[in-house]
């Protein structure tokens, strides 16, 4: 049986625990958090890249939708975009706001200004360009 000094030891740890928070960081950036009109304020007002995704659980273009968005935000260039995910069924008033008519609509904005959107796309390069819009 191998004793490993108690540094090597620790240091063999905190490789670990660097390399879990470096792999789970890298899958949480981006992430579309629930919407929030104080949140999305803020953000507007920061002047962030914004998307708007209008979403249901039940929409199978909405799944199809969030491991493209979930790919491209992880992208550098798309750093500083804020995702703010919008119940279609829960969040009526909001959905309206948007005038969205339906869910997997996707709204790009830069700061307060609306600059595109899509409804039912679940291509990636259109996508892209369409988030491009709010860069």
């Amino acid at each position: 049986m191998m004793i490993f000094p108690s540094r090597i030891l620790k240091g063999t740890i905190l490789a670990a625990a660097l390399l879990v928070a470096g792999v789970f960081s890298a899958a949480w950036a981006g992430t579309a958090i629930p919407f929030s009109p104080a949140a999305f304020k803020a953000a507007q007002a920061a002047g962030n890249p914004i998307l708007v995704e209008i979403h249901a659980d039940w929409c199978p273009t909405c799944k199809a939708q969030t491991p493209i968005l979930d790919k491209l935000s992880a992208d550098p260039k798309f750093k500083d975009l804020k995702i703010f995910r919008v119940d279609f069924d829960s969040m009526k008033a909001v959905v309206k706001e948007f005038r969205a008519q339906q869910q997997s609509t996707l709204i790009v904005f830069k700061g307060s200004a609306e600059k595109g959107r899509s409804v039912g796309d679940t291509g990636q390069a259109s996508i892209a360009a369409l988030l491009d819009k709010g860069l």
